[in-house]
């Protein structure tokens, strides 16, 4: 049961992590990541697509099937707190130049 809180919640996280890189990538913008501050437009689709490859391993390996409520809810919490995390720093790092 610890493995589904565990993997739901991070699979949440991962999940809205690569959203921004993926966007940013396919419109052709410089995006940070963790290899570079302004990695290619390519390499931030490559790095929000693992991030979504990421989300969705954790979520087949979690048995989510066995308690799909309680996944999608810790799935849920983990996307916003991950949201709410990025929005914060963004918002900071603007504000600063």
């Amino acid at each position: 049961m610890v493995q589904l809180y565990l993997y739901s919640f991070i699979a949440g996280l991962f999940s809205v992590n690569g959203i921004p890189h993926f966007i940013k990538g396919i419109l052709g913008e410089k995006f940070q990541t963790p290899f570079s501050k302004e990695s290619s437009a390519v390499v931030n689709v490559m790095w929000g697509w693992v991030n979504f490859l990421v989300a969705g391993l954790l979520i087949y390996f979690g048995n989510v099937h066995a308690h799909l409520l309680r996944a999608f809810g810790l799935t849920a919490i983990g996307a916003l707190l991950m949201g709410c995390l990025l929005a914060y720093m963004w918002s900071k790092d603007l504000s600063n130049k």
